[in-house]
């Protein structure tokens, strides 16, 4: 990792921290720009557009990583999560299920 990546990972870490999850995205969505493979940044970035109600972000976010790694059992909650806040429950049942299967809940 660079230390500019170094940087603006410890920078978005600590906005979520805060529960400052508009900002952590912020820097989040760049860094993921700039580093797509860059899994655990894309896993934060997802949490952070779910916390901060950016549903169809953290929708498509989630759907990256599952795609990535089917076997990520939290990627898949925060899929079915995503999608359950916006009702589309039929849909986040699947993914709910994989995640509870794979141990995550």
């Amino acid at each position: 990792m660079s230390p500019l990546t170094t940087d603006r990972w410890d920078t978005a870490t600590f906005h979520a921290e805060l529960g400052q999850w508009i900002e952590a995205a912020e820097v989040l969505a760049g860094l993921v720009a700039d580093e797509p493979d860059a899994t655990a940044a894309r896993l934060l970035l997802a949490r952070a557009y779910f916390h901060s109600a950016q549903l169809q972000r953290a929708e498509a976010e989630a759907r990256t990583l599952v795609a990535a790694n089917p076997a990520d059992g939290y990627a898949h909650l925060l899929l079915g999560r995503a999608l359950a806040r916006q009702s589309r429950h039929d849909e986040a049942a699947g993914p709910l299920k994989l995640a509870a299967a794979l141990g995550v809940s």
